[in-house]
C-alpha cells in the first residue's frame, strides 16, 4: 500500500510519533512518503544544517520525506504563529501536492487545524482519501492556551474544523472524551476511531540508574519529581513553582523540569527572582536520553491547566511514563487521570492547585519505597498490554487498508457508471 503522511512537524523535531508510524509501516512492506516543513519546533529557529528552500527530499529509515517552505516561528505572538501555520498550509497545498506522487491513503496529523487545507487540496488533486488524526481539539485548544480570544474568530475556526471533519474518510482521536466532543458536533460515531498514543518501546523502558548523569544534573541524593516535555502555556507550570515554595521543609525534595518551550525563559526568570531552590530546569534533552532521567524519578509529573478541554486530553508523556515503570503524579483531571487510576500507576491531585500538588508530593515522600515501585511496575504492565507501538500501529494499518479498499470500490463504481 502507498501511504502519504502529512504533518507540519517531523523529526528532527521532538514529536517522534509521526516518524515511528511511518517507518514501522515501511518495515511492514508499505511505501511511505511524508510531506512536512523545515524543522523549527519548539524554538521557532531552524535546526542546524537546514535552510529554507522550495523543496528538499530526505530518506529517513526508508521513509521519503518531502520538506516544503514555511515561516519558522513558535513564539507567543498570535500573528507570527498564524503565519507559521498558514505558510506551511499553502506550501503543502500546492508544492506538496505537486511533488508527493500517488498514494492509496493519506494520514493527516493535526495540530494545527490549518493542516486541513492541504489535506483537502491533496485529496482532491490526487484523489486520495484521508484519515484525519486529532491530537488537539480546535478551537478549544486556542481558547484554553489563550492564543486566540475573538469569538468571531473562534466561530470561524469551528466552522473550518467541521468542514475538515466532513471531508475526511475517517477520523482518529486519542481519547474517549475527544470522540464524545466530535459526536456532539455532529460527526458520525462510526467515522471516529479511538486509538491512543503510544510510547516508543525502543526509547522508553526501565533502565538502571546512571550515577554520572545524576551527579551532572543534580539528581543524586534527592527525592525527584521529574517532568519531561513541553514547557508551554497549556502545562501551567507556575503551579509547580508555587507548590515548591510549600515544600521547603523537605530539603531533599525537588521538582526537575526537563524540556523547553515558549514558557522556558519566563519560568527560569521566575525561579531566579523568587529564589526557588527546589526547582531545577535543565533544558531539552535528546529523546534517547529521557529514560535515563526518568530512572531517577521518585515520581513522574503530568501537569495541565485546569480546563474542560484538558479533561478529555491524554498527554503523550503519560504513556512514556507508564513505559518507564516509574510512579506517576498527575496534576490533572478527566481521561488522563482515569488512565493512571485504571493502571494503578500513581496518584492524582487537582490541577492548578499548589496546595494539592504539595500534599500529593508529601504523600509520595512518606510512602514506602516498595509501594511506589509497585505503582511503577503496574504502569509498565498496562503499557505492555495496551500502549505499545506494535499493538497500536496494527490498528492504524487495518484502518488504512479499510479506507483504501473502500475508496477503490467507490472509484470502480464511478467508472462503471460513466462507461
Amino acid at each position: 500500500m502507498r501511504i502519504l503522511v502529512l504533518s507540519q512537524w517531523y523529526p528532527p523535531e521532538p514529536d517522534t510519533r509521526i516518524h515511528l508510524l511511518a517507518k514501522t509501516l515501511v518495515a511492514r512492506g508499505h511505501q511511505v512518503t511524508a510531506i512536512t516543513g523545515f524543522p523549527n519546533y519548539p524554538s521557532g529557529h531552524l535546526y542546524p544544517g537546514y535552510s529554507i528552500r522550495w523543496r528538499q527530499w530526505e530518506i529517513r529509515d526508508g521513509v521519503q520525506v518531502l520538506r516544503v517552505p514555511l515561516y519558522p516561528n513558535h513564539n507567543q505572538s498570535s500573528i507570527k504563529r498564524i503565519a507559521n501555520y498558514a505558510s506551511f498550509a499553502l506550501s503543502a497545498s500546492f508544492l506538496g501536492a505537486a511533488w508527493c506522487g500517488p498514494a492509496d491513503v493519506m494520514w493527516v496529523y493535526h495540530p494545527p487545524l490549518t493542516i486541513g487545507l492541504p489535506a483537502w487540496c491533496i485529496s482532491r488533486l490526487r484523489r486520495i482519501p484521508f484519515v484525519y488524526e486529532i491530537q488537539d481539539l480546535w478551537p478549544e485548544t486556542l481558547a484554553a492556551t489563550g492564543m486566540f480570544r475573538s469569538r468571531r474568530g473562534m466561530a470561524l475556526v469551528d466552522r473550518f474544523a467541521r468542514g475538515v471533519y466532513a471531508r475526511a474518510s475517517a477520523i482518529t482521536v486519542i481519547s474517549p472524551g475527544f470522540k464524545r466532543n466530535l459526536i456532539a458536533k455532529g460527526v458520525p460515531a462510526d467515522k471516529i476511531h479511538v486509538i491512543p498514543n503510544w510510547a516508543d518501546e525502543e526509547l522508553y523502558y526501565p533502565v538502571p540508574r546512571d550515577e554520572t548523569l545524576a551527579h551532572e544534573y543534580g539528581l543524586l541524593g534527592k527525592f525527584n519529581i521529574i517532568y519531561g516535555g513541553n514547557l508551554g502555556a497549556a502545562q501551567s507550570l507556575d503551579n509547580v513553582l508555587n507548590a515548591a515554595t510549600l515544600l521547603n521543609d523537605l530539603p531533599d525534595t525537588q521538582f526537575v523540569l526537563v524540556g523547553d518551550g515558549v514558557e522556558e525563559e519566563r519560568l527560569q526568570r521566575a525561579v531566579r527572582e523568587r529564589d526557588i531552590r527546589n526547582v531545577r530546569l535543565i533544558g531539552r534533552q535528546p529523546a534517547e536520553k529521557m529514560a535515563q532521567f526518568f530512572a531517577w524519578a521518585d515520581a513522574l509529573l503530568v501537569h495541565l491547566r485546569r480546563d474542560p478541554l484538558f479533561e478529555i486530553t491524554i498527554p503523550g508523556k503519560t504513556i512514556a511514563y507508564l513505559a518507564c515503570g516509574r510512579p506517576i503524579l498527575g496534576a490533572i483531571a478527566g481521561d488522563a487521570a482515569e488512565m493512571i487510576r485504571n493502571a494503578q500507576a500513581g496518584i492524582i491531585c487537582a490541577p492548578e492547585d499548589p496546595a494539592a500538588l504539595a500534599r500529593a508530593v508529601r504523600q509520595l515522600h512518606a510512602m514506602p519505597h516498595t509501594q511506589r515501585e509497585a505503582m511503577g511496575q503496574s504502569g509498565r504492565r498496562a503499557f505492555l498490554d495496551h500502549y505499545t507501538r506494535t499493538v497500536l500501529i496494527g490498528r492504524y494499518e487495518e484502518l488504512f487498508t479499510q479506507i483504501a479498499d473502500q475508496h477503490t470500490i467507490h472509484l470502480n463504481v464511478q467508472r462503471s457508471t460513466t462507461t
